[in-house]
């Protein structure tokens, strides 16, 4: 007894340990975004300011420099939507009809391998002919394509797993094939298609490179704003904590509302060939 105790102790003091190490860097970003400058660079460290300096983002509203996490909010939703539909409706034909054969699905996500930096010039001139830079619509489609291999990965294995039985008896009552999949597929991989869903997005959310360089002022996301504010004299530090504070609120929400569908999401669904 007194053994078990002890084992239970140490895990609650462990696990203690982690989520203070793990959380910390979040805790002190989100207490730099209120601190004043003074409190920013004092030694021995401020833990908590005396008071909460909300002008830290009321500048950034006040400025327009909030817009960015807007941009990065309907760019990373809408990729995320046509990324979704359109690799779920691909892993179907692949789950179901073998569509281009049994060694297409690695061919597929073989092309998410490849590196961003090698494409991202040849985009981008694309784009230059094309008009899309700085555009809404340049990113989304970017992404989108970008995505597509990871969803049509993940959505094969989820399809895989609802059997078979289901969409034959669907289809035995009169049911059409998109009948089957609207209302038999879909809410059978419900779990699956969350996770992969909040994954993408959280891909997309966090881009960089792509964002950098084919952005210039009106569709800047919040990853490029950020580096707006550092500088060769000096950073603008609650600027940048206020900022980033503001851009992890979004998918703090996503995960936090679907967090029951994403260890399922890492162990499920990718693990078959």
């Amino acid at each position: 007894m007194r053994r078990s105790v002890a084992i239970l102790v140490g895990r609650y003091i462990g696990v203690s340990f982690a989520l203070v190490f793990f959380l910390f860097p979040i805790y002190w970003l989100v207490m730099i975004s209120f601190k004043t400058p003074e409190e920013i660079f004092a030694y021995p460290p401020v833990w908590w300011p005396q008071s909460l300096q909300f002008g830290n983002y009321w500048v950034l509203f006040k400025d327009g420099d909030a817009w960015a996490v807007w941009n990065s909010l309907v760019v990373a939703t809408t990729s995320t939507v046509a990324a979704m539909s359109l690799g779920t409706m691909a892993a179907y034909s692949m789950a179901r009809f073998r569509t281009g054969g049994d060694r297409f699905a690695m061919w597929i996500i073989s092309n998410r391998m490849v590196p961003p930096i090698a494409i991202v010039f040849p985009i981008f001139l694309l784009y230059v002919q094309l008009g899309w830079v700085d555009t809404f619509h340049g990113l989304v489609v970017l992404y989108t394509a970008f995505a597509l291999p990871y969803v049509i990965w993940m959505m094969r294995g989820y399809i895989e797993d609802v059997p078979l039985e289901l969409e034959e008896a669907a289809l035995v009552d009169g049911a059409s094939r998109f009948q089957v999949f609207t209302k038999i597929v879909l809410p059978v991989a419900r779990g699956g298609l969350l996770a992969t869903a909040v994954f993408t997005f959280v891909f997309t959310w966090n881009d960089f490179l792509f964002a950098l360089v084919l952005t210039r002022s009106h569709v800047t996301t919040f990853t490029v704003q950020v580096t707006h504010y550092f500088g060769a004299q000096s950073n603008f530090w609650a600027k940048i904590a206020a900022m980033s504070t503001l851009g992890t609120v979004p998918v703090f929400i996503a995960v936090a509302l679907l967090q029951r569908f994403l260890v399922r999401g890492i162990t499920m669904g990718a693990v078959k060939s």
